[in-house]
């Protein structure tokens, strides 16, 4: 494709390698999505309803399934669509959509999980001023603000890449990714190369944050037996979901940026897509089975659920 022509749509080859197997991958497929949806909506219902989990924690947990829904609603309906399909392209505009809902989803995770670590940190370092630090509206303020920022820093970086002139059209990958884009670019990507490190720097930080955040609390869970209990209930699940997350991206990113065309297309596409399957399955379930008050209600929901179904004579 030269300079002159508009790119209306982007093929997407990442396919190629599913051609073998596409009911299969299908079927799972469909069953991993109908099972994010499971797990994250029974938790985020589990923690409106009950008035006792109404509490900072639990509201940022919420959230924090609120953006996996968010996320994976960007990616496995289109990709479903796309297995069943002969024809696997996406539009300009579509392909930007999805740029801007996975990566600013990949960056409310680490918002979320960042605020998440100082209200622990609060909690276990500075118990005596907890409640008075994480009010109600103050907590509401930090979840927003975990919401504003990634989705303007992505309004950005999809705004960048949306003006360059493009010469071809052809994406190595199962999805839209903004780095696939940008190496399409027929002209200079200075701009686009600085503001993806400034983002990818800014989010760094929250990693150091979160790392500091728990050396704080090891010292202080190690003084204290309450604190040591503390920690093990409601930290550990914490630092999973933090090394599922980060895990996940940094594989993504390092292969986007410097991975090599000799790995096998199908490592490739589950290295991509990893993100996007294994935090929004694993850490609803890491919550659920290891924060007590929320594994109590949840069983309590469930055991509720099968007696109405067997008075309806359902099971």
């Amino acid at each position: 494709m030269n300079q002159t022509s508009v790119v209306v749509l982007f093929s997407l080859s990442g396919f190629n390698a599913t051609t073998s197997y596409t009911v299969a991958l299908f079927s799972l497929t469909l069953l991993c999505y109908c099972l994010i949806l499971l797990v994250n909506v029974a938790l985020i219902l589990t923690i409106i309803f009950h008035q006792n989990l109404h509490e900072p924690m639990y509201f940022i947990v919420c959230n924090l399934c609120i953006n996996a829904l968010y996320g994976t609603a960007g990616f496995y309906p289109k990709f479903m669509y796309d297995l069943l399909s002969g024809a696997h392209v996406i539009t300009y505009a579509g392909c930007f959509l999805q740029i801007y809902v996975i990566y600013s989803y990949a960056m409310v995770d680490f918002s979320v999980l960042a605020l998440m670590a100082y209200d622990r940190y609060v909690a276990i370092c500075r118990p005596l001023t907890y409640h008075s630090v994480m009010t109600q509206q103050r907590t509401a303020a930090l979840v927003c603000l975990c919401w504003m920022v990634p989705l303007w820093c992505g309004l950005l970086v999809v705004g960048l890449t949306s003006v360059l002139k493009l010469c071809g059209s052809h994406i190595d990958k199962l999805y839209c990714e903004n780095w696939s884009i940008v190496k399409l670019s027929c002209g200079s990507t200075k701009v686009n190369d600085v503001v993806g490190l400034i983002v990818i720097a800014f989010y760094f930080v929250h990693v150091l944050y979160i790392s500091w955040s728990y050396v704080q609390l090891v010292k202080s869970a190690l003084s204290s037996r309450e604190g040591r209990g503390k920690f093990i209930q409601t930290c550990v699940p914490h630092l999973m979901c933090l090394f599922n997350v980060s895990t996940a991206l940094l594989f993504d990113l390092m292969y986007s940026r410097y991975g090599s065309t000799s790995v096998p297309q199908g490592l490739r596409n589950f290295m991509a897509v990893q993100f996007l399957i294994i935090p929004p399955v694993v850490n609803p379930v890491i919550y659920g089975l290891i924060l007590t008050k929320i594994r109590r209600r949840m069983m309590l929901l469930c055991v509720v659920a099968y007696q109405r179904f067997k008075l309806k004579g359902i099971v």
